[in-house]
């Protein structure tokens, strides 16, 4: 009996096997990928990249910043219309500014005048005191010192130096016009800009023509704009004429900050009309208090005179510690108004450092001239070295302190005026002569005819009614009472 088995028949081998690692990616498509996978799929971050919201904030916050940095710039060197700011001004400025008046002065016969305003307090026959200030001041910073002088039986006077204060800033200057592409086309600009954008088309409807002589007349009376910058020469044919004019000489000089660059050529060189010359916080060697790059630097100049919070900050730093924001609210306005920022920049390079202290104290002229150092012992120690350094380098100088700061007019005013009268009172007086105007040519021709016809009313009358020759001569006063000129001139 046979017994038949069945043997399991072998596997037949594939022709192409497929390795076992191969369908591990297609398991890969159907689960969660593993943390550790080196190369995780680029696809997941799309949503973030991508949000619309993120490019418009940073775009829009540029174009803000862009054009905030345009206008900032655009207004610094426009100037701006003369009433409008004037009547944006704080009460105490207009109010200062009616106190005082304005003087014509000539640098150059090339050049327009000047207009200098200044203001004075005290009477006429005293002692006379002129100060002059410093970089970013004018003379409203010294109106509580001027007062208190005039007070104490002296005749003070302070000036704003050109560029600053209500003294003009800048100059009108006719330019010729160019030849180049560019100044052409600035020039159809600058026609467009004055007459409008379709004057010359109806002038062309109306006459026919091009207007091509008004353009040329337009382009060839073509003005700007220019920020003075006088140097020291100039300066002192500008406090020449309005000491001048002022009659202030003989005079008591009182040199605040950087005035010292301003005035010391001039003192040098009119040392017969200097009395005495008064050092307040200033130094040719040191820099003035108020820093000349927060006016100059791009950016900060505009944040710095645009806030006046952070104006008075910057003052607390480097100027007086106690000055509060509505006491530095004046001089930022009138930093910012009508190019004064850029004046002040302007004169404040054109000062002269190059003067060595100790020679011009004990030149020939100034060897002669009493002198005090009025210097801050609250500010540093450095600060009072220096004080006493200029105080020795000059040797008829004596040296004085004060508790206010580098800008102590406003804190220490009385201090200040007291320590003035006293050095000037300390000096021999001088006896000034008082003048009296003469009367105007075409005055003194009315005043004459006026006194003649009323001779000829009188001798008239005098022969037939003897009570007219009163009434004759009350005619002839009242006559010259209506120009000004009352009892005194007939006599």
């Amino acid at each position: 009996m046979a017994i038949i088995t069945e043997e399991p028949e072998e596997p037949k081998p594939s022709p192409n096997p497929k390795p076992t690692t191969s369908p591990k990616p297609r398991k890969s498509n159907n689960s969660t990928p593993k943390t550790t996978n080196p190369n995780p799929n680029p696809n997941t971050n799309t949503n973030t990249n991508t949000n619309p919201f993120i490019f418009w904030f940073y775009f829009t916050l540029a174009v803000s910043l862009i054009t905030l940095l345009f206008v900032s710039f655009s207004s610094s060197f426009t100037p701006q219309d003369p009433k409008s700011w004037f009547l944006s001004l704080p009460n105490d400025l207009r109010h200062h500014y009616s106190k005082g008046r304005t003087i014509k002065v000539q640098t150059s016969p090339n050049h327009s005048p000047i207009e200098v305003f200044t203001i004075e307090d005290g009477q006429i026959q005293s002692e006379n005191v002129v100060i002059l200030h410093g970089l970013g001041l004018s003379s409203y910073s010294f109106r509580k010192i001027i007062r208190s002088l005039g007070s104490k039986g002296v005749r003070a006077a302070a000036i704003d130096l050109p560029g600053s204060g209500f003294s003009d800033k800048y100059t009108i200057e006719v330019d010729e016009g160019g030849n180049g592409v560019l100044e052409r086309v600035w020039d159809v600009y600058s026609v467009i800009k004055e007459k409008g954008l379709f004057w010359a088309f109806d002038q062309i409807i109306e006459t026919g023509q091009i207007p091509y002589e008004e353009i040329e007349f337009h382009v060839s009376n073509r003005k700007s704009v220019k920020v003075l910058e006088l140097g020291p020469e100039e300066m002192g044919k500008v406090l020449g004429q309005v000491i001048d004019s002022m009659r202030l000489a003989p005079l008591h000089l009182v040199l605040h900050d950087s005035a010292l660059g301003v005035a010391a050529n001039w003192v040098s060189e009119n040392s017969g009309l200097v009395r005495s010359v008064t050092l307040l916080d200033t130094s040719l060697n040191s820099v003035p208090a108020l820093p000349l790059w927060v006016l100059e630097m791009p950016v900060i100049r505009e944040f710095v005179l645009g806030f006046p919070g952070v104006y008075a900050r910057v003052l607390n730093l480097c100027c007086s510690k106690s000055i509060g924001v509505s006491n530095a609210e004046p001089h930022r306005v009138l930093l910012k108004g009508k190019d004064g920022r850029r004046a002040a920049v302007g004169m404040a390079k054109k000062l002269n450092y190059s003067i060595d202290l100790a020679e011009w104290g004990s030149s020939e002229g100034l060897n002669g001239v009493p002198m005090q150092v009025l210097w801050s012992s609250s500010w540093s120690k450095e600060w009072i070295d220096e004080g006493r350094r200029i105080a020795d380098a000059i040797p008829q100088a004596r040296f004085v302190t004060h508790s206010g700061g580098r800008w102590p007019q406003e804190d220490a005013a009385d201090e200040l005026s007291e320590n003035i009268v006293q050095f000037v009172s300390s000096l021999p007086k001088y006896v000034r002569q008082v003048e009296e105007e003469p009367v105007p040519e075409h005055i003194q021709k009315m005043f004459d005819e006026a006194k003649g016809s009323n001779h000829e009313h009188d001798h008239h009358h005098h022969h037939g009614h003897d009570g007219h020759d009163h009434h004759g001569h009350a005619h002839g006063d009242g006559f010259m009472d209506a120009y000004g000129l009352g009892h005194g001139w007939g006599s």
